[in-house]
């Protein structure tokens, strides 16, 4: 699965040709103060090394979301990721401040959801959220997601949330 849309966006699948977009997404202070601050261009482009290697070991991974007229509004996807020495799948969005408090994170957790419970049938999906980031809590509250537990990563405390097939 390389790509799909939802309502009001379309979503391809990670390739090096998204770089500059992500350079600038991961460079806003406010989009990345809860990714873990702001990256460095370098820094993407290992990003990205990683995103593509994991699609080509799991074929499923990062897309870059686009609005239906073609502008970049962000990125998500379903990916997997180690929580206190545990395999977990998680899913994970970043919009553009400009497409921030249109329901977009919502239209888009709903997807990844579906692609993850149901087309990849996947026993369990987890969200992990800074525990300060109300706007994004809210999202996977209302894709029904239940906190599950609070925990330190890196250093931040985090809430995780889990949803079950």
């Amino acid at each position: 699965m390389d790509h799909f849309s939802t309502t009001r966006l379309t979503a391809e699948r990670l390739n090096e040709s998204h770089l500059v977009d992500l350079v600038a997404l991961h460079l806003d202070a406010e989009v990345s103060r809860y990714l873990g601050g702001v990256r460095p261009a370098e820094t993407t482009k290992t990003y990205l090394a990683t995103n593509i290697a994991h699609w080509d070991q799991h074929g499923f991974g990062l897309f870059v979301l686009r609005t239906k007229d073609g502008a970049f509004a962000g990125r998500a996807g379903v990916r997997h990721l180690l929580v206190d020495d545990v395999d977990e799948i998680e899913i994970f969005y970043a919009f553009k401040r400009e497409f921030w408090g249109q329901g977009l994170a919502s239209e888009i957790a709903d997807a990844l959801t579906e692609i993850g419970l149901s087309k990849l049938e996947l026993p369990s999906l987890i969200g992990v959220v800074y525990a300060g980031n109300v706007a994004s809590r809210r999202v996977l509250e209302k894709s029904d997601y239940l906190l599950e537990r609070n925990a330190i990563r890196h250093g931040n405390d985090v809430v995780i949330y889990r949803k079950q097939r």
